[in-house]
């Protein structure tokens, strides 16, 4: 008796065991029903079969018995990797997320469910089949005496001029299913594979880029054009850009639920692996758009910090943007979610690094109190540098402006230098400084600051307050502008926004219309000179430069050297090799 009892408590332990495995509506249903749906794993297809009469006929038999659909996902050996129940409308599968994953692959697993009404796929089906990247989605229809009819089939396409994302084929009984499904799925990945390889891309960040906007005024293209800058800055290939206009933000997406459906569909066509929003994402929306689409999500700010973290080259440069980066990550710093697995690593890990992110708060708050601490240290080193500075009496000038103006170019032209210069946003990021002699044998020291941008973040903000507010002690700046961009007063407007921020919008400033060799139309150059009570130069032409080091001379030393600033006039300065 104690011995059968024992075997008995062994195969009730079994049972339950396998029963466990059966995921979705299991309420209601009888212990008998149980161990029917659960032998279902005992079962095995052929690889190169969609599905057998013989197994369909199972399905659908348990499906009329328990009076709800009945699906099964398959892996490409034709082992059954989940039997799911679900109700007598619809089926909800389980999380997929430990089962293979790739951006540019499929899952490796097909979905075989049950229809209880005849009806073809529904779009829940297709939104399955695109959403999880399955290799293939079949509905079997269920008759009034449980025998199997129809079978009604769908999978993905690649890229296509039409746009369409699936194709469906025609209704077909499971006996007459006769499409070798290793070498179709085989084809059909190489088919992709195929057409992403196309677009012959370096990069292992492959972007879209994404903006919701609620402001019909806003300049939705200008702004997506910038973050697609920004995405070049930090070894990013972008492969397109979606605007959505929206009466108000989604809460929890962003954008509306289809359209971020339709992107993750399109993401698999093209190979792209990274979406990016050109808006700052709370954690809660990272979490969601994250664990809905199955990609790595970023926003602009991560952009931004990707792009300083890659340049910061100086002891303070580097804390500045670990400290923002922490700021900036220490509410997204949880226990355990995709979202944080796939930030690490790549464009928007850099910095702190993979560990760090994965510490707990506690930690993360006393590694921003010490790199706070350091910051301190630096600043008051500068104090003593900007005390002889004064001592001296060495006026100083700054140049400021939106990033990529060409403030670098022009420091290395008046003053012979050789700061680093790139056609890219935030080429210099550690401020440099040097020192330049007027004709009159009057002395100052140029500095050139990190270039500003609209919309920029506030953590980074705050951890560049300190190398910013050097710009209090400036007596002059020079405000750098592109005018051959279009958006060069959206740029005016951002700049002297941040100045306003940092109270030095009062100082005396010289407005500089940087690259007007770019700028045909020279009577309008001159006309908006005059309305922006600027100077047209080119940095990178000397000849261009006279008349702004006559004004920069009359507003440093009180008065100018006429005649002095002929085409080579750049020999009468004389930098020094020592950095001021």
């Amino acid at each position: 008796m104690k011995g059968g009892a024992t075997a008995g408590n062994h195969d009730e332990k079994r049972l339950f065991k396998t029963i466990n495995r059966i995921y979705g509506n299991l309420s209601g249903l009888k212990a008998e029903q149980l161990k029917k749906i659960s032998q279902i794993y005992r079962r095995k297809l052929p690889p190169d079969r969609v599905l057998t009469q013989e197994f369909a006929r199972l399905l659908t038999e348990l499906s009329r018995e328990i009076n709800r659909q009945i699906g099964i996902l398959i892996s490409r050996r034709g082992e059954i990797v989940y039997v799911i129940v679900g109700t007598n409308k619809d089926i909800l599968l389980p999380d997929l997320e430990g089962f293979r994953s790739s951006s540019v692959r499929f899952k490796g697993l097909r979905l075989i469910h049950t229809h209880l009404k005849g009806e073809p796929l529904s779009t829940e089906d297709l939104s399955d089949l695109a959403l999880l990247r399955l290799d293939l989605v079949c509905a079997v229809e269920v008759g009034p005496d449980g025998l199997p009819g129809f079978g009604f089939m769908a999978h993905l396409i690649p890229e296509n001029p039409e746009g369409n994302y699936w194709t469906i084929l025609d209704p077909v009984r499971p006996s007459e299913m006769d499409l070798n499904f290793t070498a179709f799925i085989q084809a059909l990945e190489s088919e992709f594979a195929r057409k992403q390889r196309t677009r012959k891309v370096d990069s292992t960040d492959r972007a879209i880029l994404i903006r919701a906007e609620t402001n019909p005024l806003f300049d939705s293209e200008t702004s997506l054009a910038e973050l697609k800058d920004l995405c070049r800055s930090c070894g990013v290939e972008v492969f397109g850009g979606v605007i959505q206009h929206r009466n108000q933000i989604d809460p929890k997406y962003v954008l509306g639920k289809g359209k971020l459906a339709d992107l993750v569909i399109h993401a698999l066509q093209i190979g792209a692996n990274l979406l990016i929003f050109d808006q700052e994402l709370h954690p809660a929306q990272v979490r969601s758009i994250t664990d809905f689409t199955q990609l790595k999500v970023i926003d602009r700010t991560q952009v931004i910090l990707d792009i300083f973290a890659r340049r910061a080259q100086s002891r303070e440069g580097k804390i500045q943007v670990e400290l923002a980066q922490l700021k900036y990550l220490l509410p997204r710093l949880v226990t355990k979610n995709t979202a944080m697995s796939r930030l690490t690593g790549g464009i928007g890990g850099r910095g702190p690094g993979e560990t760090k992110l994965q510490i707990n708060r506690r930690l993360v708050r006393d590694r921003i109190h010490r790199l706070e601490q350091d910051l301190a240290q630096i600043g008051k080193a500068r104090d003593q540098r900007r005390v002889k500075r004064e001592k001296a009496r060495l006026p100083v000038i700054s140049i400021v402006g939106y990033t990529n103006a060409g403030k670098s170019t022009l420091l290395n032209t008046i003053t012979k230098s050789l700061v680093l210069t790139e056609d890219r946003l935030f080429a210099t990021l550690d401020p440099k400084s040097s020192r330049l002699r007027f004709p009159r044998d009057r002395e100052a020291v140029i500095t050139d600051t990190v270039g500003f941008i609209r919309d920029l973040p506030k953590d980074l903000f705050a951890a560049f307050r300190a190398t910013l507010d050097e710009l209090q002690e400036a007596d002059v700046l020079l405000h750098v502008i592109d005018v051959s961009n279009p958006n060069f007063e959206d740029h005016i407007r951002a700049v002297e926004k941040i100045l306003e921020e940092l109270g030095i919008v009062h100082k005396p400033t010289i407005r500089i219309f940087n690259k007007e060799d770019r700028f045909s139309d020279k009577t309008a150059l001159q006309n908006l000179c005059r309305r922006f009570e600027a100077v047209a130069i080119s940095a990178l032409n000397t000849e261009t430069l006279a008349a702004l080091m006559e004004k920069l001379e009359y507003i440093v030393c009180g008065s100018m050297t006429k005649g002095n600033y002929d085409k080579k006039y750049i020999d009468h300065f004389q930098p020094t090799a020592k950095s001021a």
